[in-house]
Parts: C-alpha cells; structure tokens; sequence
C-alpha cells in the first residue's frame, strides 16, 4: 500500500483493491484505518476512503447477487464519534453504534416528562394493534404482534411536534418524509416477532402502499417507560439485543428492502412489568 501525502490523495484501483481484499480476509474497517494511518494518511482522510470502497463494493456484491439498487437514506453525524448530537432543543446522548447493519442507540431523545405525556395522550385512543397487509396494501391483524397502539398525525400536539423536530434534525431527513407517530403498549407475554420494516417488492400490495412516500428507509423505536424484566428490541442476524430505557431511542436504517440489509428486527416479549414505545418511521419522499 502506497502512503497518502495529501489530504486529496485519490482512491487508486490499487488502493481499492487493497481495501477489498483486506476486508474480504476478515480484516476489521477500524484496522484497515489504522494500517493505513501509519502509512502516512491522516485519519479523517483513511475514514473516508475506507467507506467509500466498501459500501461500493457491497452495493456491487449486492446488485450481482440480484439485490435492489441501494438508495439514500437517513443518517446520524458520527463520523467524529461524537458523545453527544444536537437535537435542537436539547443535546442527545450516543451510547452505541454499529456500522453494517447501521444501528445507533440515543440516549435521552425524550425526557422522562415527556414520554408520561406521549402516554397519557396515547392511552385512551389504544386498540389491538394492526400490520401493513402487503398483499393488499391495506392492515391487518397480526399474530406476531400482540400489543395495542394508536398513531398521531403527524405535528399533532407540542410533544409530538418537537419531536418530530429533533428526528428531523438528528437524521437530516424531512419532517413531511415521516409516517405518523405510532404508540405502542406490550402487556406481560406480548411481542412482537423478528420482521422487516420495509414493504416487500414482492408483494402485490406493495405499489399501493408506496405510493404514500415510497420505500421505509429508517426506523426509531422510543422507549416510553422502563419494563421490570423483558421487552428488547432484538436484532437476531446480528446478535444484538436492545435494552428498553424510558427517554432512549434505537435507529436503524436499510438501503434496500432485502434481507442482506440485516435489519431483521422483533419486540422481544415482555416477562414482567408492561412496555410503552413511540415508533417513527422514515420514508423515501413526502408521506401523504
């Protein structure tokens, strides 16, 4: 590997090459930006052209193994590994991240007061939760999902609007792109299995349903209240399970709607105590 002398050191095919082969051994990015920081470039400059060949090589992994193109999606400013994000009107604390698939868990996206208001708003407009029927485009019923909930329109009181806000300045992504606020309470055994947010291709109700906004791209679970035991959001492809904390938040987004995002995701169920979430999600374009 040649070292870098200028911060606009191009991304040679060698250097590509390189980077593909040392990642395809296993190599970790943090040790390929290494390596590379002591050849000679600097770190910032290593970052960059770390992920910018190997999302370009997994796009292209992925479209050969006929995969979805990728498209643009929402994200959050940690490319300095920040301890915290400005969410406007307040700061919001990073606890984890995780790169491939991109998962963040916030810290104190909504304060303790606020999350008993998103409740006590929520809680007499609650009733037995439906999913998308992506056979249809309409909803349905879900065995898998054994909770109550309700939305809010979108802006629909201070909470909910400030809210809205501080995702809108955290992900860089437009107010009017997001679904409705969606509250969700889990009794002792209720869950919610491992699923895909996004709208499968495959589906004949699927044209219907993005004609709304387009393709999910990213999601927030907000925990609301602190269950005694239980009640994770788990990702299983990767072997993470979430931790439901009143106030924080977990983000994940997925480029295409295909397994190989890894954004395989569930509630995991309740064993004592009872859950409140809010749950956003992002579009593509505008949500109508």
């Amino acid at each position: 590997m040649t070292a870098a002398t200028t911060t606009a050191q191009p991304i040679t095919p060698e250097l590509r090459t390189w980077i593909v082969e040392q990642a395809s051994a296993g190599t970790t990015a943090p040790a390929l930006i290494e390596s590379m920081v002591r050849s000679g470039w600097r770190e910032d400059v290593a970052v960059d052209a770390v992920e910018q060949v190997l999302r370009r090589h997994l796009d292209q992994v992925a479209q050969q193994q006929g995969q979805p193109p990728a498209v643009p999606v929402p994200d959050l400013a940690l490319d300095d590994s920040p301890r915290f994000l400005d969410a406007g009107d307040r700061q919001v604390e990073v606890l984890m991240s995780m790169a491939n698939p991109r998962v963040v868990l916030l810290g104190g996206l909504l304060s303790p007061g606020e999350c008993q208001a998103l409740i006590d708003a929520a809680r007499p407009r609650m009733a037995r939760s439906l999913t998308v029927a992506t056979a249809t485009g309409g909803e349905q019923v879900n065995d898998d999902r054994t909770s109550d909930g309700m939305f809010f329109q979108r802006g629909e009181g201070d909470i909910v609007q400030r809210l809205e806000e501080r995702i809108a300045r955290l992900t860089g992504w437009p107010i009017e792109n997001g679904e409705g606020l969606q509250v969700l309470h889990y009794r002792p055994g209720a869950e919610y299995k491992p699923h895909y947010d996004y709208f499968d291709p495959a589906e004949p109700g699927t044209p219907t349903i993005l004609r709304r906004g387009g393709q999910r791209v990213a999601t927030l679970v907000i925990y609301l209240n602190d269950p005694a035991k239980g009640g994770g959001t788990t990702f299983p492809d990767v072997f993470l399970e979430v931790a439901p904390v009143r106030g924080n938040a977990v983000f994940f987004s997925y480029e295409r709607p295909h397994p190989g995002t890894r954004t395989l995701h569930g509630g995991a169920p309740v064993i004592e105590g009872e859950k409140w979430i809010a749950t956003k999600w992002l579009r593509e374009r505008e949500f109508k």
